[in-house]
């Protein structure tokens, strides 16, 4: 899913596999595949956690500026889609999310 959004590129990072776009990142899939870190609003990342302690985290190095660790099996794939989504939207430059056809954050 990750990569079907405009300009998105994967890259190593460590034992991640990062997903960027204009060489700013903003998901990283574990080497495990069992979790991934996706950036997020600090207001986004207390909603999760609090919605569902289980599924979402506070990333532990980058969790104080809002990305959120998400437990892949226990999320829900529509949600995760979604958190994907936005963090691409926040990350973006204005005219590519616009050439996708969605509202610039």
């Amino acid at each position: 899913m990750v990569l079907t959004l405009p300009e998105v590129e994967p890259r190593q990072h460590g034992n991640h596999l990062g997903f960027r776009v204009r060489d700013q990142g903003f998901a990283y899939l574990c080497a495990d595949d069992s979790t991934m870190l996706v950036k997020a609003t600090r207001e986004e990342q207390a909603a999760l956690i609090e919605d569902d302690p289980r599924a979402y985290k506070k990333a532990r190095t980058w969790g104080r500026i809002g990305w959120v660790q998400v437990r892949l099996r226990k999320a829900h794939e529509d949600e995760v889609a979604d958190l994907i989504t936005e963090a691409w939207r926040m990350t973006a430059p204005p005219q590519i999310v616009a050439s996708a056809g969605l509202t610039v954050i």
